[in-house]
C-alpha cells in the first residue's frame, strides 16, 4: 500500500486505540514492530478476575444428529455450555475426540488462554495445521465461553473485552463466480434484496472453476465485466468489497486492484496466495486500495509478519478456522497496535453469524461491515435479547449470558453422544 494512504489508516485507527498504538505511531523498524507484537500476544484475553473460584471441566461431549454436531461442556459444579459445530466437524470429529478432549478434561476453564496455547503442543497437535485443528478447537472454546458467560451472567463479548459495538454492521457475502455474469448479477440482487443490507462482497477471479477442472484458469474478461456492472447495478450508496480467494499472481492482482480502485471498492481480499507474505506486501505497496488477508491463516506468525512489515490493512481471522475467539482477539489486539482494522471472516456453521457478532462486539478496531451469509440454520434456539435480524444494515448483539441464546432442550436431546 502506498505510504500516504498507509499513514492515514494508521492515524485514523490510532485515535481510539491510544493504549495499543505502538506500531501505528512509532518510527521503528519492522523487526522492532515484530517484537512489540510478540509482547501483545503474551497478554491474556479471558477476564479471569470475573471468576472467584476454579471452574473445573468435568465432561466435554460431542453430540451428533445426522451430519450436524453440538459440543456440550459441564463443570464439576454443574455449570453447562453448548456450542454449534462447524459443518466440517463431520470429517474432523476424531481430532476433537482423540487429540483435543483429553487435554481439556480436568483443567480449570479460567486458564483458557494457557489451555489454548498448550493444547497445540499436547500430542504434537501442531501437526494438524489449519482447519483440521482450528474447527474442533473453536467448537470446544465456544462451549467453554458459553459456560463461563452463564456462570458470570455476562455476554461472551464482556469476557474477552469491552463492548464497543452493541450493534454490528454486516455485508452480504455472495459467491457464484462460476456463473455467467448476467446470471450472477441476478443472484446477487436476490441475495441483497433478502436482507436490509448496505454493503456487499463479490468474488473476482476464477478459483471455483479449478475445483472441477484442474486445467481451467477461469473465464477471460469476467472480472473486468462484473466489477463495473456491480457498481452500476447497486449505485454509489452501496459499500462494495471484492475477494479473489488467492487466485491471482502479483502482476494480475495489481491490475485487478487498480480496476477495483477505479470503481471505488473498499478493500481487496486475498489478492494472492494467502501465505505468500512477501507477495501480499508487494500488492499492498502497489495499491491505494486496502488489502485484506487472514481467512486461511492458522498461526500468529503470518498476521504478525504482515502487520510488522506494513503488508496489509484489514485483518481477517476466521473464528472457526483459527481456533476460537480468544486467539482471534489476540490478532485483533496486534492489529489495533498497528492502526489496522479487523473484519473477521465468517465460515460455515449453524450459528456462525452469532459467534461472529459476539466477537466483533468486543473489538475496538472493528471495520464498518462484517461478513453475513444469511440466517438459514438447522439450529433450534431462542434469543431473548436480540431479534437476530438485519435492520438498517446492522444486527443487535445479544446481551444475555454466554452467547445469549438458549437451545431447545428437546432438540438437544435428539442428538447422540459420539464416542471415539
Amino acid at each position: 500500500m502506498q505510504p500516504n494512504r498507509r499513514r492515514f489508516l494508521a492515524a485514523s485507527a490510532a485515535g481510539s486505540l491510544a493504549s495499543l498504538t505502538s506500531c501505528a505511531t512509532a518510527e521503528s523498524s519492522a523487526e522492532a514492530r515484530f517484537q512489540q507484537l510478540g509482547e501483545i500476544l503474551k497478554q491474556p484475553v479471558l477476564k479471569k478476575q470475573l471468576f472467584s473460584s476454579p471452574v473445573i471441566i468435568e465432561t466435554l461431549e460431542l453430540l451428533r444428529l445426522g451430519n450436524t454436531f453440538l459440543c456440550r461442556v459441564r463443570s464439576r459444579d454443574g455449570a453447562e455450555g453448548i456450542s454449534v459445530a462447524h459443518s466440517g466437524m463431520s470429517t474432523l470429529y476424531p481430532i476433537f475426540l482423540k487429540s483435543l478432549r483429553p487435554f481439556f478434561l480436568g483443567k480449570d476453564a479460567r486458564e483458557l488462554d494457557l489451555i489454548l496455547d498448550k493444547v497445540y503442543i499436547y500430542g504434537f497437535n501442531f501437526r494438524f495445521s489449519g482447519m483440521a485443528l482450528g474447527l474442533p478447537l473453536a467448537t470446544i472454546e465456544f462451549a467453554i465461553l458459553d459456560m463461563l458467560g452463564r456462570i458470570a451472567q455476562k455476554p461472551v463479548g464482556e469476557l474477552i473485552g469491552d463492548i464497543h459495538n452493541p450493534a454490528v454492521g454486516v455485508y452480504m457475502a455472495t459467491e457464484w463466480r462460476e456463473k455467467p455474469v448476467a446470471e450472477s448479477i441476478k443472484l446477487i440482487q436476490d441475495a441483497v434484496a433478502s436482507y436490509d443490507v448496505h454493503a456487499l462482497k463479490i468474488k473476482v477471479g476464477g478459483l471455483m472453476y479449478m475445483t472441477t477442472d484442474m486445467y481451467a484458469e477461469g473465464p477471460k474478461g469476467r472480472t473486468e465485466e462484473i466489477v463495473p456492472l456491480v457498481r452500476k447495478t447497486f449505485g454509489d450508496g452501496m459499500a462494495l468489497y471484492a475477494d479473489s480467494n488467492s487466485f491471482y499472481t502479483v502482476p494480475e492482482a495489481i491490475r485487478v486492484g487498480r480496476l477495483l480502485e477505479e470503481y471505488k471498492f473498499r478493500y481487496f481480499e486475498e489478492p494472492v496466495m494467502f501465505d505468500h507474505l512477501d507477495e501480499i506486501k508487494q500488492v499492498a505497496d502497489a495499491l491505494t486500495l486496502p488489502i485484506a488477508n487472514g481467512e486461511q491463516d492458522y498461526s500468529f506468525y503470518g498476521f504478525r509478519w504482515l502487520l510488522a512489515n506494513e503488508g496489509l490493512d484489514i485483518v481477517q481471522p476466521d473464528n472457526y478456522y483459527f481456533g476460537g475467539l480468544v486467539r482471534s482477539m489476540k490478532v485483533a489486539r496486534m492489529a489495533a497496535a498497528c492502526g489496522k482494522e479487523v473484519i473477521p471472516h465468517m465460515s460455515g456453521g449453524g450459528l456462525g453469524f452469532l459467534y461472529n457478532i459476539q466477537f466483533v462486539s468486543a473489538v475496538a478496531n472493528a471495520g464498518e461491515h462484517h461478513e453475513f451469509k444469511g440466517l438459514n440454520t438447522h439450529v433450534k434456539y431462542e434469543c431473548k435479547t436480540s431479534p437476530l435480524t438485519v435492520v438498517d444494515g446492522k444486527m443487535i448483539v445479544p446481551t444475555g449470558a454466554g452467547f445469549g441464546v438458549d437451545f431447545d432442550p428437546d432438540w438437544v436431546k435428539t442428538h447422540e453422544a459420539v464416542s471415539a
